[in-house]
């Protein structure tokens, strides 16, 4: 009986060891790519604002077209004096819309700007155009 209970403890013990020896599966995640849409890939999201109006922007708005608010005030403390540009980038590809408030409280927007496409935002007397 003890001799029994001893081969039966060997026979645990190498198998625990051979069990020790045998390859473990280890997950290791892989990086997964991404691809961008067609429309994105080299797009540069940079854009100028212009003021070609007679009037000092003061309040300056853009916003992907998916999202339903304006967001914060892109100008923040400053203004955009008539003759003076200005530069952004934008965080994502695709359609942005556009509004400015100018100095005597009138407004302008512009919807649907692919800024993929178009560089410079123009602010005129009549509007916003782009470029």
């Amino acid at each position: 009986m003890f001799r029994r209970k001893i081969l039966s403890l060997l026979a645990l013990l190498g198998a625990g060891s051979v069990a020790a020896c045998a390859p473990q599966t280890v997950y290791v995640p892989q990086p997964v790519a991404v691809a961008q849409p067609p429309a994105a890939v080299g797009c540069d999201t940079r854009f100028q604002v212009v003021n070609q109006s007679s009037q000092t922007v003061m309040q300056l708005y853009f916003s992907h077209s998916s999202l339903a608010a304006w967001g914060v005030d892109q100008l923040g403390q400053n203004v955009l004096p008539p003759g003076r540009v200005t530069t952004y980038r934008a965080n994502n590809a695709g359609n942005y819309d556009f509004r400015i408030v100018w100095a005597n409280g009138r407004a302008a927007e512009l919807r649907r700007v692919n800024i993929c496409a178009a560089s410079r935002i123009v602010v005129t007397n009549q509007g916003l155009f782009a470029r």
